[in-house]
């Protein structure tokens, strides 16, 4: 069976909610399992502690316990749609990397994610998860905006 396990990175965003309702669709039809993923994006200067040693700190736990809600959203969204999903909320200094990371850690056969469509210098200065990641995964990526 073609795509049994999808990966679905979020961002709280919009583009988010696309993604999953492209997700949704999509394990109805292929009868896939769904793995949501948030990455917690750690800069390396506030979290220098906690990489080294494991100390946290406020700043820290407020992101996390916000990131948990939104995975929480996004749970309860599958489920209202009849789909049992897993959530996992991913930690690593670049967020690309870390959701590539987990389709391997999960066995997943397809990325879906949302993009924020940036164009021209914008795409330049802010760079592009979206168009990281659909250069440098080794499975299918459908992007939605």
């Amino acid at each position: 069976m073609l795509y049994q396990h999808i990966l679905v990175p979020i961002d709280g965003s919009e583009t988010s909610v696309v993604a999953m309702d492209e997700a949704i669709k999509l394990a109805k039809a292929l009868n896939s399992k769904i793995t949501v993923v948030q990455v917690m994006a750690l800069d390396p200067y506030i979290a220098d502690a906690y990489v080294k040693t494991g100390q946290t700190n406020e700043l820290i736990e407020r992101t996390r316990t916000y990131l948990l809600e939104v995975l929480e959203q996004a749970k309860q969204k599958f489920a209202n749609e009849g789909i049992t999903v897993e959530t996992k909320l991913l930690e690593g200094f670049v967020v690309h990397e870390e959701i590539i990371q987990a389709t391997q850690d999960l066995k997943a056969d397809l990325i879906v994610m949302g993009s924020h469509g940036r164009t021209g210098v914008r795409k330049l200065v802010l760079g592009s998860v979206a168009q990281k990641v659909l250069g440098e995964s080794h499975i299918p990526v459908l992007i939605v905006r």
